[in-house]
């Protein structure tokens, strides 16, 4: 398996005297999927900013692969005037648009709407879509099932783990017993 994410000695805090992380290190190969689990406010979402280098470390470096991220809000990461099908081919080859939307339960014509006209969980599975169709080696997903309901949430994360002979995931999740069951290892932050 080889490594497609490789943190080491990370240090980072929004104010010097108080750090987030002190140096941490974190590697991914493609294969594995590796939960990061913590309080609010422990720096989940950040340490993804800074894997996608919209953060800039103190200290250590990041290696990275091409990589994607479903975030824990689906309405802000989509804009709200264009239709879903419109920003998906923005950044994504559609060509396997319709499998995953076959395993993710949607349905094409919903891809024609704007966000706002999506439920929460719609518009969630959405963002699932378009960061597989964007063929990441790292797939970073933050909270990506707690706006589904518990049978679609199997679903999902079935998907997502069938995926990982093309892949790696680094998963943010407050749920314990989901990083116990899919996860490789659980990073506690």
């Amino acid at each position: 398996m080889n490594q497609i994410l490789e943190v080491k000695n990370l240090s980072f805090g929004y104010k010097k005297d108080f750090l987030l992380f002190n140096d941490l290190s974190i590697s991914l190969k493609k294969g594995e999927i590796k939960a990061i689990v913590g309080a609010s406010g422990a720096g989940k979402s950040t340490l993804f900013e800074l894997i996608l280098k919209n953060l800039k470390p103190l200290s250590g470096t990041i290696e990275c692969e091409k990589a994607s991220e479903v975030f824990q809000d689906p309405y802000s990461s989509f804009h709200p005037s264009y239709s879903l099908l419109n920003q998906i081919e923005d950044v994504a080859n559609t060509d396997e648009i319709h499998a995953y939307l076959k395993s993710l339960n949607l349905d094409y014509e919903l891809l024609l709407k704007l966000p706002h006209e999506l439920s929460g969980g719609q518009l969630q599975r959405a963002s699932i879509l378009r960061a597989m169709l964007m063929k990441p080696d790292v797939l970073l997903l933050d909270e990506p099932t707690s706006a589904l309901d518990n049978v679609i949430q199997l679903e999902v994360m079935n998907m997502l783990m069938n995926s990982l002979d093309e892949m790696g995931m680094l998963l943010i999740t407050h749920d314990l017993e989901l990083a116990k069951w899919c996860a490789d290892e659980i990073i506690m932050l």
